[in-house]
């Protein structure tokens, strides 16, 4: 090694320092420099991937616009072959083939994103423990519920038995007819709602993006419809306003699934708007019992109840009493029923779900559920449907 002589030590010493522009030279400013290919990768994996794998935006996108491609081929294909009529009215056989097309569309969307999202089906809240008997417990409940509510109705003069309306022999026919067409319905839309979205919002939201899917919705719908029915959609909104801004205040545990159950319960209620014959009650109750399913999948760690509870909802409704459903009114129904009176109470011709009386069987049906199954969530309902993607 040479001794360092004082010339050398001050070479050395300059060689670190920056160097000098020459005379005339131009020099960018550091920050004007453009960003290295390691700063583009890390920029465009934050913009796609969050802590849990890609971001919850960017899912429901791929979502949507597979579901709705396949749904829209599905129909082509079944319209072709003249199964989907839409003339042929609120008949078993109509509401089959309809249901089948969106059946399809979330039978191709939801694995083909859980491939993208590198996690299983059971994550999108069809996992937990004791889901047979989640299933059929909901398909009673939603069966005795509807019950409930229209003996309420029948009992204050607002809804009126007439007999039978099918032989003997078409009875069972009917029954298990609609009984698979309801079982369908019940998939699709849990499984929209309340399985893939409810999941995946869950985890990604926050207040601010709630409040602004919400405004979101509100917006579309003041453009969209002039009536009424339209407040169904506004009072639900605005109930859950004040509780999700408290919740986010507070940084509460599972702040995030009660704010994506806000969204995807006013959502749902703001896609009942397009069916005829519906009131704002029975808009706002199609959302208020969104939310109530979403309880059910904090309380039974999954949604199976609600897909059981929804599906004996809607066959009670539609076959066993024959009133109309959402505002359609059924053909080929066991008992034959119509309103009478007040529409706010009988619900006119949105039927029971346009009734007032229905928000006290939407109290019973959460403190059923808070009663029965609060202190029974099984360890996979009891922490935030969170998981790292695999």
């Amino acid at each position: 090694m040479e001794p360092q002589t004082p010339e050398s030590l001050d070479l050395n010493h300059r060689a670190d320092e920056p160097q000098k522009p020459e005379p005339g030279e131009i020099v960018a400013p550091p920050e004007a420099l453009p960003p290295g290919p390691a700063d583009k990768e890390s920029w465009l994996r934050w913009m796609f991937l969050g802590p849990q794998g890609l971001r919850a935006g960017w899912s429901v996108l791929i979502f949507v616009v597979v579901y709705v491609v396949a749904a829209i081929a599905t129909g082509v294909v079944l319209t072709t072959l003249h199964l989907v009529n839409p003339k042929l009215g609120f008949t078993p056989r109509s509401v089959f083939f309809n249901e089948l097309v969106l059946f399809v569309g979330l039978l191709v969307a939801a694995p083909v994103t859980a491939l993208i999202e590198r996690r299983r089906m059971i994550d999108y809240n069809l996992g937990g423990l004791r889901r047979t008997r989640y299933f059929f417990a909901g398909l009673a409940v939603g069966f005795a519920a509807l019950s409930i509510l229209v003996g309420g109705l029948a009992a204050g003069h607002w809804l009126r038995f007439g007999g039978p309306t099918l032989s003997a022999a078409a009875v069972l026919g009917y029954a298990l007819f609609w009984g698979c067409v309801f079982l369908m319905t019940g998939c699709v839309e849990e499984g929209t709602f309340r399985c893939y979205l409810q999941y995946t919002l869950t985890r990604g939201i926050n207040f601010w993006w709630a409040l602004g899917l919400e405004a979101l919705v509100c917006a579309g719908l003041a453009v969209r419809h002039k009536g009424l029915e339209m407040w169904g959609v506004y009072v639900i909104a605005l109930l859950g306003l004040v509780p999700c801004f408290i919740l986010h205040r507070r940084a509460a545990a599972h702040s995030a699934f009660w704010q994506a159950a806000w969204v995807t319960s006013t959502f749902f209620g703001f896609l009942h708007t397009g069916n005829g014959g519906e009131n704002w009650v029975g808009i706002f109750s199609a959302a208020a019992i969104g939310f109530v399913f979403c309880v059910s999948i904090r309380v039974t760690g999954s949604a199976w109840w609600a897909i059981g509870c929804h599906a004996g909802w809607d066959w009670a409704e539609t076959y066993f009493y024959g009133t109309a459903d959402s505002g359609l009114v059924p053909q080929g129904h066991f008992l034959s029923t119509a309103p009478a009176g007040n529409p706010l109470l009988s619900g006119g011709s949105d039927g029971p779900e346009g009734s007032l009386l229905i928000l006290g069987i939407l109290a019973l049906l959460m403190i059923w559920l808070v009663v029965v199954y609060g202190r029974r969530t099984s360890a996979q309902s009891d922490r935030a449907p969170e998981p790292a993607a695999r």
